[in-house]
């Protein structure tokens, strides 16, 4: 269950309740209000403060907040998130970036070691309010390091919450109730679809972490994904010919596993799409939970639309590695084809 902590919990009244944002704006408006709402919630990185970060997504935090609130760090990813955990033992609500997915790799041991264990360590009595943003996955032709898909690595280290936001309108509100928490958070930034934009309702909260959403409602096939490929399972279910209905999970932990089990037990099939690469991929859960709470409904065997078992390509090649429209709809066909 979400346990947040008992600060407020505004909005800036100067700008609109609704306004068409891109991801990036969305997040930039989540950090901008949390940092209004409470003086404690400090943001820092590499190049967050000075450029804006690399995807400007922080851009005019400092100028707006001092440099006592947003602030660059040097490029030592395990220093940004050892001074996380000192700033949250101290009172803190720290919101560091990890400028990659695949820089996170030398904060792994901080992460895993300290930052997911520290709540429990001390039986609750220090929180442990922190929200790692890390701009995520593939699909913008980007080089070595910098188009990962670390979710699991996080998921398997108990303690940590796991956000993979795919509109703007959750961004904001994923955001928001991340940056209440009292356990630590990875909230993962699907870097492809910074730039779509929608209308957000920053005054009507969104469904809250642990919730997952019916995109698209159909009858055949269950489609479960998350973060960047949410656009793509809704572009293949409108050429399907199979209804396909389209679940995006939202949070990955906690997983909303009474929404998707609803969804199966209505469609018979389910097939679960991922980015990363296919052994133990997030995919290979799903499908391990689906089967024990769904057996007796399932038409078909569990199907896995996912990247591949090699490293991740370089950008001329990106599109032959990530899963795609073409790679799902074979897995629903699959399906649908199964007696």
């Amino acid at each position: 269950m979400t346990q947040l902590i008992e600060r407020p919990f505004g909005f800036d009244d100067d700008v609109p309740e609704v306004e068409n944002l891109s991801m990036a704006q969305a997040i930039n408006r989540a950090l901008s209000d949390a940092m209004l709402a409470d003086d404690r919630v400090v943001v820092f990185g590499e190049d967050v403060a000075t450029l804006g970060g690399v995807f400007r997504v922080t851009d005019g935090l400092a100028r707006r907040f001092g440099d006592s609130r947003c602030f660059d760090t040097p490029l030592a990813e395990s220093a940004i998130v050892g001074i996380a955990i000192g700033m949250a033992i101290r009172g803190f609500v720290p919101v560091p970036e990890i400028q990659f997915d695949g820089f996170a790799a030398p904060a792994f041991d901080q992460i895993v070691s300290h930052l997911a264990k520290y709540r429990m360590r001390t039986h609750g009595d220090v929180d442990m309010p922190v929200t790692i943003r890390i701009p995520s996955f593939g699909g913008i032709g980007a080089v070595e390091h910098h188009s990962e898909s670390t979710e699991t690595y996080w998921l398997h280290a108990a303690g940590l919450k796991v956000v993979v936001p795919s509109t703007p309108a959750d961004a904001y509100w994923l955001l928001r109730y991340a940056i209440a928490e009292r356990d630590p958070v990875i909230f993962l930034e699907p870097k492809r679809r910074y730039w779509a934009r929608e209308p957000v309702d920053t005054r009507n909260p969104a469904e809250p972490l642990g919730r997952a959403v019916i995109r698209r409602a159909g009858r055949d096939v269950s489609v479960i994904t998350y973060g960047p490929l949410v656009a793509t399972a809704l572009t293949a279910a409108e050429t399907a010919t199979a209804s396909v209905e389209v679940i995006d999970l939202r949070t990955l932990n906690p997983l909303d596993m009474a929404t998707v089990a609803a969804s199966v037990r209505r469609t018979g099939r389910a097939v679960v799409m991922h980015e990363g690469s296919r052994t133990l991929g997030f995919g290979a859960e799903l499908a391990a939970r689906i089967q024990e709470e769904c057996f007796y409904e399932l038409e078909a065997p569990v199907l896995r639309a996912t990247g591949f078992d090699t490293p991740y390509p370089p950008a001329r090649l990106e599109r032959l590695w990530l899963p795609g429209v073409d790679r799902l709809l074979d897995c629903v066909d699959d399906a649908m084809s199964r007696p």
